[in-house]
């Protein structure tokens, strides 16, 4: 039975999460698929803007990331 994220959480135990993402089947995301030749690094910005937005949306702080190509 799944638990709710309310109760999963506590930030005054752990403030900081660790949140990861990745494309599946060989997808490319951002940079230049080596296959094609097609590049995708317009995307990063999307990407960079997208999490601005949402952070702000759900009022939080984040404190790095990374875009790996």
């Amino acid at each position: 039975m799944a638990t709710a994220r309310k109760q999963k959480i506590s930030l005054v135990d752990t403030p900081y999460y660790h949140c990861v993402s990745r494309c599946v089947r060989r997808a490319y995301l951002c940079g230049e698929d080596k296959l094609t030749g097609q590049s995708y690094e317009h995307r990063s910005a999307w990407v960079a803007d997208k999490l601005q937005a949402l952070s702000d949306v759900f009022s939080i702080d984040v404190c790095a990331y990374a875009l790996f190509r």
